[in-house]
């Protein structure tokens, strides 16, 4: 590794980060011991400040361990869900996706909750309103338009919103537009059926001409 590359997680071989426990020393670059104590307290003073972050840690820690190589993301989602107390989901939905949002919504409603869906090409705007040029205009000429999912989520008063395979950079935009705590169901992923860790998987076969420089 080039020694201009600052190492941090992303270049450490260790799966855990308690070396009291382990024994097993930190490596030298470990981003942990870089943490300052201020640092630490603070965000640690973020849970405890702040009843909702305290909850959703909880709580995710609950589903974490319960569900362990048990359940899959779908129920973990649902008992996530319930155990935070909601009664209100969104689901923010790729339209390709509406099949798959469906059936989600019959399980979410079988579990007590209200569901309220809004598919990506809600609002019928054109990819040339957006100023998108002729030469991106497919798969349609109608653009996925995330910031609207979002301010009809929000008007709806969801609780959680779910996302459904939002396209790469519009599942941003959702995100940042969300008032509501938000989860990720399905990532989109079209040539590997919505498995996009199997390009990780092969890297050094199928899939390792990613290894390179990717040309525009």
């Amino acid at each position: 590794m080039s020694d201009d590359l600052r190492r941090s997680c992303i270049d450490c071989a260790a799966t855990r980060c308690d070396n009291h426990t382990t024994g097993k020393p930190y490596p030298a670059f470990c981003v942990s011991r870089q943490v300052t104590g201020d640092q630490r307290e603070a965000s640690l003073n973020q849970y405890l400040t702040d009843q909702e972050d305290q909850k959703l840690a909880q709580v995710a820690a609950g589903i974490e361990s319960d569900g362990y190589r048990k359940w899959p993301r779908v129920q973990e989602t649902i008992l996530f869900a319930k155990r935070m107390g909601y009664r209100k989901i969104g689901i923010a939905t790729c339209v390709a996706l509406l099949r798959e949002s469906r059936v989600l919504a019959k399980m979410l409603r079988a579990n007590g909750f209200e569901v309220f869906g809004v598919g990506c090409k809600t609002g019928e705007i054109f990819k040339t309103d957006l100023g998108i040029d002729q030469a991106h205009q497919g798969p349609g000429p109608v653009a996925c338009n995330p910031v609207l999912q979002a301010q009809l989520l929000n008007k709806e008063g969801t609780e959680l919103n779910i996302v459904m395979g939002l396209c790469v950079g519009h599942d941003s935009l959702f995100y940042k537009h969300a008032k509501a705590v938000t989860t990720t169901l399905i990532v989109k992923d079209r040539v590997l059926i919505h498995n996009p860790v199997m390009a990780l998987y092969t890297a050094d076969s199928y899939y390792a001409e990613l290894m390179k420089p990717i040309e525009e």
